[in-house]
């Protein structure tokens, strides 16, 4: 197939000598798992608010499951075409339409989450403002409130010598060492939470979990079906796939990477949503580090508070390079399908970066909260990224690999997809024009 063509050519240059070298196992699981666990962790413990401890749970690991089985079809598909990329892959099931469709939604889901992420280390550091109060950021509390630790001068040193070095790498394998430490950063943010939730256990000051939802005149059954599109746009890594599988000596290696990254991000998942919702009740927030931010009666509680809240936002930090790294390789597909690869061509490579920084950095400035962000691309761009697309590529069948239970597993997964992502779509809009009246 001719390089020149956009959507048939790998995001990283020398196909071969890839496979002769070959990325490790252990890297894709970091990789992966950095992918996954993003900003979404943060909404988990607001979801067994509305779910309950034991349908979120339910909730989490069918998610985890299906998003093992969407990929599993994207890498057998791949592997049995020509092309290397997942709009390459839509683009031989449907068409040009279905890569268009593809880039589209990579670029909103990735670009809206690299904002986010932006947003809530501004947070941390610089501090924000909830329902009418001031929560002051960690450089605030230790320094006083200075213009050297506002919002828009420490992202901009965050952007310009975090950000920017590990941007410019050319290949997801370089990663992988910043990709552990993102995950491992999770883990302390896990562990400290759980910690905390132990402590208030022994000392009879946890809130008690609610197994079940609890429907009232303020929650209804539809309610219940909002916080579905959280928990999938917390499993939407399936733009990174490509990137980090064709790295990889065999499509084995990738399918099982994926799995124990799955299996640790749902762990994750579950232990800050039920720590979380331990210490908080049902007084916990969409962006659980508002719950953190609470004074603390001692120095240690504190310090164990800003401890969390800057992990978190290290972890961000890190996870940012391997978002912007497959919204880059999109854009220069979609702006540019007849150049060179993209990772050979060293002033486009370093022009898209620049500007993607440069876009979510102002962007970052100039919006105070987009927490909707989540709800609206769980039920939009991430669910079809997630499974509609590998869906309806398994039902077009182009190379005529899919099993009958392919088939069904596949038309299961679309069917679910757009009827749990309308019904939240309509009973946000219909709970903002309530609350509006």
């Amino acid at each position: 197939m001719s390089p020149a063509i956009g959507e048939d050519v790998p995001l990283l240059p020398d196909h071969s000598a890839k496979e002769k070298r070959g990325a490790s196992v252990s890297g894709a699981v970091f990789n992966v798992s950095t992918s996954v666990i993003g900003a979404g962790i943060m909404s988990i413990p607001a979801t067994l608010k509305v779910l309950g401890v034991i349908p979120a749970f339910v909730l989490i690991v069918v998610i985890a499951w299906l998003a093992e089985i969407s990929v599993d079809f994207l890498m057998r598909y791949t592997h049995s075409g020509q092309s290397t990329t997942y709009a390459g892959v839509m683009r031989e099931a449907v068409g040009p339409v279905g890569s268009m469709a593809v880039q589209i939604c990579v670029m909103i889901t990735n670009f809206g989450c690299l904002i986010v992420y932006l947003i809530i280390v501004g947070d941390v550091l610089s501090g924000s403002e909830h329902g009418g109060s001031l929560h002051l950021g960690v450089l605030q509390e230790w320094f006083g409130i200075h213009w050297w630790n506002s919002r828009a001068f420490a992202l901009f040193l965050i952007v310009l010598f975090v950000m920017l070095p590990l941007c410019l790498y050319r290949r997801v394998e370089s990663l992988s060492f910043s990709s552990a430490v993102s995950v491992l950063l999770a883990v302390v943010f896990v562990g400290i939470s759980s910690v905390m939730a132990i402590s208030a256990l022994i000392e009879g000051k946890t809130k008690t979990p609610r197994l079940l939802p609890h429907l009232d005149n303020q929650v209804s059954f539809f309610d219940l079906f909002t916080a579905v599109p959280v928990i999938v746009t917390a499993f939407t890594f399936h733009f990174n796939v490509h990137p980090i599988g064709f790295e990889l000596g065999k499509p084995s290696d990738m399918i099982s990477a994926v799995r124990i990254s799955l299996a640790i991000c749902a762990a994750i998942y579950f232990a800050i949503g039920i720590f979380g919702y331990l210490l908080f009740g049902d007084s916990i927030m969409a962006d659980i580090l508002v719950n953190f931010d609470q004074s603390s009666d001692t120095a240690t509680g504190a310090l164990l508070n800003d401890i969390v809240r800057l992990s978190y936002a290290f972890h961000l930090m890190l996870v940012f390079p391997l978002l912007n790294f497959s919204l880059r390789a999109n854009i220069d597909e979609f702006l540019f399908p007849k150049k060179p690869i993209l990772a050979k061509d060293t002033k486009r490579f370093v022009s898209l970066t620049l500007i993607l920084l440069t876009f979510s950095y102002l962007f970052a400035i100039a919006i105070p909260n987009i927490w909707y962000f989540f709800q609206f691309v769980g039920s939009t761009s991430a669910v079809c990224l997630a499974f509609i697309f590998p869906g309806v590529i398994v039902l077009r069948d182009v190379h005529r690999i899919s099993t009958t239970k392919d088939r069904i597993i596949a038309a299961i997964m679309i069917v679910l997809a757009v009827v749990t992502s309308s019904i939240a779509i309509s009973t946000n809009i219909y709970s903002s024009m309530r609350n509006k009246s």
